[in-house]
C-alpha cells in the first residue's frame, strides 16, 4: 500500500481534493484538510521527512503580512461605499438620458456604466444586481428583447474581472509574485477594447435589429431647456473643451511629470492615457462648477447632471490609477486612497451614515476573510504539493505537448474556461495558477501577459451555466412573472431563465475573441509594462576616456584618470586574502600590481565568457 501511495501521490492528492469538493465541504477548508492528510499519508509512507509541516506556521504568518493583500478590502471598502450611497443609480439614470435619444442608447448607457462601476466597485454581484434593478424594467418598459436586454446586464457586470482595479488582477500578481502595478497596466489596454466590442455589438444590433434595441420615448427624456432643447449641443461643447484639456496634457504631460519622478525617458502610453484623461475630467468639472456659481446658465442641465454625476468618480478612478502608474503610491495605498476618496464622495452627497459604514465594514470583512482563508487553505495544500515534487508531474503532463507555448496557452485556457463552470474564480486563481506558474515560466511566457490571459478567461466563469454567478445574481432581482408597470401602465412580460442564459451566449463568444486576441498579439499586454535596465554584457562593455597622466600601457582601463591635485594618486588599500592568492605558476599580469582595477575587469571578463 505504502508503495502505491508513494508511486502515485499526486494523482492521489488532485483525487483527494477532489472528493472533498464534491462532498459540499467549504473549498478553503478542503484544500487544508486535504493537504494536511495527504501529507500524513507521505510521512507514513516515507516520502516525507516527519519534520515537514514546522515551517507551515510560518508560511501562514506570512501570508499575515502580505502588504499587497491590503489592497483587497480597500478596494471592496470603496466599492460598497460609493455602490451603496447611490452613485449607480445616478450613473444608470444620468447615461441613460445622454444616449436615450438613440437605438441601442439604453444598452449603450449599460455598458459604460458596468465598466465604471467595475473600476470602482470591482464586484461582480454589486454591479449586476444595481443594473438590474434599475435598468433592465426600464429596458423592459421601452421595449427591449429580454434576451439583449440580459445579455447586456450580465456580461456589463462581469467587466469588474479585468478592469484595473481589479481584485482578482491583486490575487493574480500575488500568486504569480509579481507586481500589481506591472498587472493593471497590463490588463488596461485588453479591458478598454473589452468595452469597446461590448459597444460595437449594441451598435450592429442597432443597425440590423432596430426593433430589439429601440430609442427612448421623448416623453422618458427628463433634462430639457426651457425652450425644449435636450441640451446636447452644450454637452459636446464641454466635452470638446475637456478634450482638448486632456490633449494638451498629453503633449506637455513628459515635460511636466519626469522631472517629479526623476525619469529621463518617455513615459508609458497608459499613464499618459490615464493622467490626461485626468485632467479633461477636472476640467469638465471646473467648468460646471464655475457655471452654477456664476449663475451664467451657459451649460444646459444635461452637461451639469452629467460633469456633477460622472465626474466625480472617474477624477477617483483615474488618480487612483494614476499615482500606481505613476509609482508614487503602491496597489495598497492607492487602494487606502480610494476608500479615503469613496468616503469623502459620499459625504459630500449627504449619504454617508453610520449605517451604511457598518455595512461597508461588514460586508468587507466578509470578502477579505473569504479570501484570507482560501489562501491558507491553499497554501496548505501547495506545501504539501511542493514537497512530492508535484511541479514536476504538471511539467511532463506537459512536456509531449505539441504547439510549445500557443499549445500549452490553449490546452491551459480551456481547462480554465472548463474549470470556470464549476468553482468560484478565487478558487481557481489560487489552486490552478499556482501549479501552472513554474510551466509556463519554463516555457518562457511572460508571467503578466500569462496573468492577463487568465483574467480576461476568468470572466467567462460568471455567464457559463451551470454555476453563472452573473446569471445567477440576474436571476434573483428580474421579474420571474408577468407584472404591470407603473408608468406606463401597461403589462410586461417576465423574463425567463433560458432568457437570461441565452443571453449571456454572445458575451461569452465575446469573451474568448478578446482572450484569443490577447494570445495573439502579446503587444498588447507587454507594451505597457515599464521595462528595467537589461542585464549587462560584459563583452560588450567599452569604456571611452579622455588621455591623461595616469597610466603608462595602452592598454590600461584606467588610463585617462588623472591623480587628484597636490600629489600622486594615493595606492588603494586591499586587505590580503590567502584564498584569493594566486599561485606562484600563474603570475598577474603586467600592470595588475599599479592597477588592481585592471585585474578586477580581466577577471569578470574571463567570468562573463566562461558563463555563455
Amino acid at each position: 500500500m505504502s508503495a502505491f501511495i508513494a508511486q502515485n501521490f499526486v494523482p492521489l492528492l488532485f483525487a483527494g481534493l477532489l472528493f472533498f469538493l464534491l462532498t459540499g465541504f467549504p473549498v478553503a477548508f478542503s484544500l487544508a484538510a486535504t493537504g494536511l492528510v495527504f501529507g500524513v499519508l507521505g510521512i507514513q509512507a516515507g516520502l516525507f521527512p516527519e519534520t515537514l509541516f514546522q515551517a507551515l506556521p510560518l508560511r501562514v504568518f506570512g501570508i499575515m503580512q502580505n502588504e499587497t493583500l491590503l489592497a483587497i478590502p480597500f478596494f471592496t471598502f470603496m466599492g460598497i461605499i460609493l455602490e451603496r450611497s447611490g452613485m449607480a443609480e445616478d450613473l444608470l439614470e444620468t447615461v441613460g438620458q445622454v444616449f436615450g435619444p438613440v437605438r441601442g442608447g439604453l444598452a449603450l448607457a449599460v455598458v459604460f456604466v458596468g465598466a465604471l462601476l467595475a473600476a470602482t466597485t470591482g464586484v461582480v454581484a454589486a454591479s449586476v444586481m444595481a443594473m438590474g434593478l434599475i435598468s433592465l424594467p426600464i429596458m423592459l418598459r421601452y421595449g427591449y428583447h429580454p434576451v439583449i436586454a440580459s445579455g447586456v446586464i450580465t456580461g456589463s457586470g462581469t467587466l469588474a474581472q479585468a478592469i484595473p482595479p481589479s481584485l482578482v488582477l491583486i490575487v493574480m500578481a500575488d500568486q504569480l509574485g509579481r507586481s500589481v502595478g506591472d498587472m493593471y497596466a497590463g490588463a488596461l489596454k485588453p479591458a478598454l477594447i473589452t468595452v469597446g466590442l461590448y459597444a460595437a455589438f449594441v451598435v450592429l444590433l442597432a443597425l440590423t435589429r432596430p426593433r430589439w434595441v429601440p430609442a427612448l420615448p421623448q416623453e422618458a427624456r427628463i433634462f430639457r431647456e426651457s425652450g425644449g432643447a435636450s441640451g446636447h449641443r452644450s454637452l459636446a461643447a464641454m466635452m470638446a473643451l475637456a478634450g482638448l484639456s486632456g490633449w494638451l496634457w498629453s503633449r506637455f504631460h513628459d515635460a511636466l511629470i519626469n522631472p517629479l519622478v526623476e525619469r529621463s525617458g518617455a513615459a508609458p502610453a497608459d499613464e499618459v492615457l490615464i493622467l490626461s484623461m485626468t485632467a479633461g475630467a477636472l476640467t469638465a468639472l471646473l467648468l460646471a462648477g464655475f457655471n452654477r456659481l456664476s449663475g451664467l446658465k451657459l451649460l444646459s442641465q444635461l452637461s451639469e447632471r452629467v460633469t456633477f454625476v460622472l465626474i466625480p468618480p472617474l477624477v477617483l478612478i483615474f488618480l487612483v490609477l494614476g499615482t500606481i502608474f505613476l509609482g508614487v503610491a503602491t496597489p495598497t495605498e492607492g487602494g487606502a486612497m480610494g476608500a479615503v476618496g469613496a468616503l469623502v464622495m459620499a459625504l459630500s452627497r449627504r449619504r454617508l451614515s453610520l449605517d451604511l459604514l457598518r455595512q461597508a465594514l461588514d460586508n468587507t470583512t466578509r470578502l477579505s476573510c473569504f479570501v484570507l482563508f482560501i489562501l491558507i487553505g491553499s497554501t496548505v495544500f501547495s506545501f504539501t504539493f511542493n514537497a512530492a515534487d508535484g511541479q514536476k508531474w504538471v511539467e511532463h503532463l506537459f512536456a509531449q505537448m505539441p504547439g510549445g507555448q500557443l499549445g500549452f496557452l490553449i490546452v491551459v485556457n480551456v481547462l480554465v474556461f472548463v474549470l470556470g463552470m464549476f468553482i468560484d474564480f478565487f478558487e481557481i486563481a489560487f489552486i490552478v495558477l499556482p501549479l501552472l506558474a513554474p510551466v509556463a515560466e519554463k516555457l518562457d511566457i511572460n508571467l503578466i501577459w500569462f496573468g492577463v490571459i487568465i483574467a480576461m478567461n476568468l470572466q467567462t466563469s460568471f455567464l457559463t451555466p451551470p454555476f453563472g454567478f452573473a446569471l445567477f445574481y440576474l436571476r434573483s432581482v428580474a421579474p420571474r412573472t408577468d407584472y404591470m408597470d407603473k408608468v406606463t401602465k401597461k403589462r410586461i412580460a417576465g423574463v425567463t431563465t433560458p432568457q437570461i442564459y441565452l443571453g449571456a451566449v454572445a458575451f461569452i463568444c465575446m469573451q474568448l475573441v478578446i482572450v484569443a486576441l490577447v494570445i495573439a498579439n502579446p503587444g498588447l499586454v507587454m507594451d505597457a509594462l515599464v521595462r528595467g535596465p537589461s542585464e549587462a554584457d560584459l563583452q560588450k562593455i567599452q569604456i571611452e576616456v579622455e588621455p591623461g597622466s595616469y597610466g603608462a600601457k595602452d592598454d590600461d582601463p584606467m588610463r585617462g584618470f588623472a591623480p587628484p591635485a597636490g600629489g600622486e594618486a594615493p595606492a588603494p588599500a586591499v586587505t590580503p586574502n590567502p584564498s584569493d592568492a594566486p599561485a606562484p605558476s600563474n603570475p598577474a599580469p603586467q600592470g595588475d600590481a599599479d592597477d588592481p582595477a585592471a585585474a578586477v575587469l580581466r577577471a569578470l571578463k574571463k567570468e562573463g565568457g566562461a558563463g555563455k
